[in-house]
């Protein structure tokens, strides 16, 4: 290569300045920087080569095998550590050292590093760098000589450099406000994220739209067959990454080389190769409905005749159900941009397996050898692929003690204490052991959520078991006379609570009704996990204002300061570097948002005034304000530990308060009440996913849009389809796992809350719920003062929302799910990220993306291949699981119903509350 070509590469990944806030820092030209091979001598030319080689390290790129051809980021990361200056570096660090003080998503050892190096001057160091790396690597480190070698950098055997010693502060300090002005404080999102930009890279193209709108469909399809399933299986979008991958090779091979006008503006059919860009775009087209609808728990509830048997219900009512609850989110979407996108701290841990997913399909990477390991992360992710797909044949199909493994049930099948504590299906699941299944290993997203969060919610969930046990054993509140892990409502005599034996023609409250037929009962799960939900609220708003009312305080103020000036841009005030670049594509005004609220407001009235849906339109508002109130602290909890929680407990207690006896208004607010803050939240993830991959906020929303409006109507035929045709559908014996967990526990719900009421739950059936409100407001006190005046080591990963939020699991799921997934999190996300960060680093995420893509598939194919047309293999490892009293069979409860006084238990007949 010409010395002019090389010149022009290294001028586009150099500084423009010694300004780091400037745009054009970020901004390369891809092409010309791609275009040849760049070599460690061609960047950082005033450093060393011990330096550069340290910054490698840091930079986790020590396994490269060559240095005539690096990486990009390494290469754009040694310029701006050569270019920034000490000044600047100085003032990044005293910065960054206060902003992470209580950040629990920043490594503790990467903190206490730029505390040690914002309190050392140049004058305290004396130790050689070179000194220090020859000590580290000996003859290892001297392949790195020169850059005119081809020679592969050889790995150490058994030594590695500790970056965090101080050995070159003048490097170090500028090494780490490089990484956090330039690219991010986060090791998980360094994992998965450039440092720089390309805006000339296509990304809005009729191919995006192409394949976005065949795999939406696609996907709308089998999330919603497969919602009501235990444990449900979905098409997430790490998987649709995989086939869009392809899909749009074949676009970009088969479609015409056509442009055309359209309103002034130049289309291009076929701009060229598939960019990565289009390839992400296309991905978030999907993200955004990949998930189900929220409004199909209504669906079923009130269509299945088991259930409220509304035959009113028709197509046209699901559709202003579904388009009203879906679209309002996004009017929210706009507001939350503000402090739950821009902000660095904002991470969203959840997201990044499906960057990293985009990377390992789209980037092309340099061979390195890491801990052994020379795969590239394109192969890696197909050989976990053909892997789990080949595999999950055996757990849900062929072997399933297997995945349900309640080994300790087989040893006395009868036992009925056994069976409660150990139990897969009706019991607690206390077992070390419960799977070998991915679906259930990663019920909790055991390679995604930070291993403090997991850890966190296990502790929660282990201490609401013993508290179930207490209440179960001492009958409590007549729990011992039902089952122990139920979602569902029981009659005084232990019988399936059927809510259509208490109503009118008008879906309401008959008391007349009611008074023969009784109260509903929880069982003792259910009861302990109501507790806990209304602790949470009161805790979660107490605790979160509490601890971070300096970010709480800014998001509001900046929300009303964008109200009054509705023309300044909404990334004013965001120093982010990812936000910075992100200013060179035109945003979305705030204006847009607001008239999707609107239109789906209307359509909301439009649906209780023409249906009999028994609802006041002052619900939808009241839905409006409690998501307004709630907005803030249930985000940024989502948004820094991966754990969310929802409004529709608290929702479902005022309605039920506000409208007693009216089961059908409760379902119906409740939808709004939960799904506008639910689905803001997944609007903003993808908006979180495009802020890491550069993708034009403008291009994302006309793509959500569209996405949202295609699956909603997809979904509709599908939830119908369940319904009309699979047989047993929504039925607690149902054999292809169909027994509807979700809708069930929505029904189970609207009929305590609803049609008989919360006046009545709390004065006679469970006077004890009532006290919980005031026990969470109260233990977030002493909470509040042990993070902000504790010690910081024991401070830092304290978060005892999540803990709360641990003890929501039960009824019906148990530990069984989430145990397995533990020891997973302990290995990946605490060992392997610890101690081995660059093999985790490059393949974490992409393992956990193909082991779902593989289960994904596999569901899908033995579901219609075998499953659906029942041809079903019956022998002992299939079998085993749903034998004795855990597969349902024999005793279900402690006491027997009918042996209580007088036939029945609870409060005597004439005397219900």
């Amino acid at each position: 290569m010409s010395d002019e070509k090389r010149e022009a590469q290294i001028t586009s990944i150099t500084s423009v300045g010694s300004h780091f806030n400037e745009l054009e820092d970020h901004e390369i030209d891809l092409a010309a920087v791609t275009s040849h091979p760049i070599s460690i001598g061609d960047v950082g030319t005033t450093l060393t080569s011990d330096q550069k080689w340290f910054i490698l390290n840091r930079l986790n790129f020590q396994g490269l095998e060559s240095l005539e051809n690096i990486p990009i980021q390494a290469s754009f990361m040694i310029e701006k550590v050569e270019n920034l200056s000490i000044e600047d570096s100085v003032t990044i660090i005293k910065e960054a050292v206060i902003a992470h003080s209580n950040d629990i998503n920043y490594p503790s050892d990467d903190y206490e590093y730029i505390v040690a190096l914002d309190k050392y001057s140049e004058d305290h160091v004396t130790t050689d760098v070179k000194d220090k790396l020859n000590e580290n690597f000996g003859p290892n480190k001297e392949k790195f000589e020169g850059s005119s070698t081809d020679s592969p950098v050889a790995e150490p055997s058994n030594r590695k450099l500790d970056y965090h010693e101080i050995i070159d502060w003048d490097l170090q300090i500028r090494l780490e406000a490089a990484l956090i002005a330039y690219h991010s404080p986060y090791p998980e999102v360094r994992a998965v994220t450039d440092p720089f930009d390309d805006p000339s890279v296509p990304v809005e193209t009729v191919r995006v739209y192409i394949a976005g709108i065949i795999w939406t469909a696609v996907g709308a399809v089998i999330n919603q067959l497969f919602a009501e399933r235990q444990p449900g299986i979905s098409l997430d979008a790490s998987v649709v990454q995989v086939l869009l991958y392809p899909t749009g090779l074949i676009l970009a091979y088969i479609l015409p080389k056509w442009k055309f006008k359209v309103f002034g503006q130049t289309i291009d059919l076929n701009p060229g190769p598939w960019t990565s860009k289009e390839q992400f775009l296309a991905t978030l087209f999907y993200s955004v409905s990949g998930s189900i609808s929220y409004v199909s728990y209504n669906i079923h509830v009130q269509r299945l005749p088991f259930f409220y048997d509304n035959q009113w219900a028709d197509f046209g009512y699901q559709t202003l159900l579904i388009l009203s609850n879906n679209f309002l989110g996004f009017g929210f979407a706009g507001v939350m941009r503000k402090f739950a996108v821009y902000p660095v701290e904002a991470y969203w841990p959840t997201l990044l397996p499906t960057v990293a997913l985009n990377r390992a399909l789209m980037v092309p990477e340099k061979k390195e050898r890491i801990n052994g390991w020379i795969i590239s992360k394109y192969r890696f992710f197909f050989y976990a692929f053909v892997g789990s797909f080949l595999y999950f044949w055996i757990p849900d199909y062929l072997f399933a003690a297997v995945s349900t493994f309640n080994w300790m049930t087989w040893i006395s099948p009868n036992n009925f204490t056994l069976a409660m504590v150990t139990g897969s299906f009706g019991g607690l699941g206390f077992n070390p052991i419960p799977t070998f299944d991915w679906n259930y290993l990663n019920f909790n997203y055991a390679l995604t959520i930070p291993f403090y969060s997991q850890m966190s919610q296990y502790v929660g969930s282990i201490i609401t078991f013993f508290c179930i046990i207490g209440v179960y054993w001492t009958n409590y509140k007549w729990t011992a006379y039902l089952p122990i892990n139920s979602s569902s409502l029981f009659t005084n005599t232990g019988e399936v609570y059927e809510v259509t034996e208490i109503l009118n023609s008008k879906s309401l409250l008959d008391q007349a009704k009611y008074d023969e037929y009784g109260p509903p009962f929880y069982s003792a799960a259910n009861l302990v996990l109501y507790g806990a939900f209304f602790a949470l609220y009161p805790f979660a708003m107490v605790y979160e204002i509490g601890s971070r009312y300096e970010s709480m305080y800014s998001a509001m103020k900046s929300f009303i300061m964008g109200l009054k000036n509705y023309r300044k841009s909404t990334f004013e005030g965001f120093n982010d570097p990812h936000t910075r670049m992100m200013t060179a594509y035109k945003e979305v005004p705030d204006w847009a948002f607001l008239i999707v609220l609107i239109i789906a407001l209307v359509l909301g009235i439009i649906c209780v005034k023409v249906y009999p849906a028994e609802t006041p339109v002052w619900g939808l508002f009241f839905a409006l304000g409690i998501n307004f109130v709630f907005l803030i602290p249930i985000t940024a909890v989502y948004s820094r530990t991966g754990f969310g929680f929802g409004l529709n407990v608290l929702v479902e207690l005022i309605v039920g308060y506000a409208l007693p006896g009216n089961g059908l208004a409760l379902n119906f607010i409740k939808a709004f009440g939960y799904n506008i803050d639910g689905q803001a939240q997944n609007y903003i993830t993808d908006q979180k996913m495009a802020h890491y991959v550069k993708i034009p906020p403008r291009a994302l929303f006309r793509c959500q849009m569209l996405s949202v409006f295609i699956a909603s109507f997809v979904q509709l035929g599908i939830i119908n389809f369940c319904i009309d045709h699979i047989k047993d559908y929504c039925e607690l014996d149902n054999r292809q796992k169909f027994t509807c967990p979700n809708s069930r526990v929505f029904y189970s719900a609207s009929i305590l809350w609803g049609v008989v009421g919360p006046k009545k739950v709390f004065d006679g059936l469970y006077p004890i719920l009532r006290w919980t409100f005031l026990m969470g407001f109260l233990l977030a006190i002493p909470c509040l003062i042990f993070k902000r005046y504790g010690p910081k080591k024991l401070t830092k990963y304290f978060e005892p929302t999540i803990v709360i939020g641990g003890m929501l699991i039960w009824a019906p799921y148990n530990l069984s799910y989430i145990t397995g997934g533990v020891y997973l999190s302990f290995l990946f996300m605490f060992y392997l990220k610890k101690y081995y960060r660059s093999w985790w680093q490059k393949y974490n995420y992409i393992l956990t993306s193909g082991l779902s893509a593989g289960l994904a598939f596999s569901s899908i194919i033995i579901f219609f291949a075998v499953e659906y047309n029942s041809y079903n293999v019956s022998w002992w490892g299939n079998n085993v699981p749903y034998e004795g009293i855990d597969g349902g069979y024999g005793q279900q409860s402690l006491l027997n119903p009918l042996n209580a006084t007088g036939g029945y238990f609870g409060p005597r007949a004439g005397d219900f509350p």
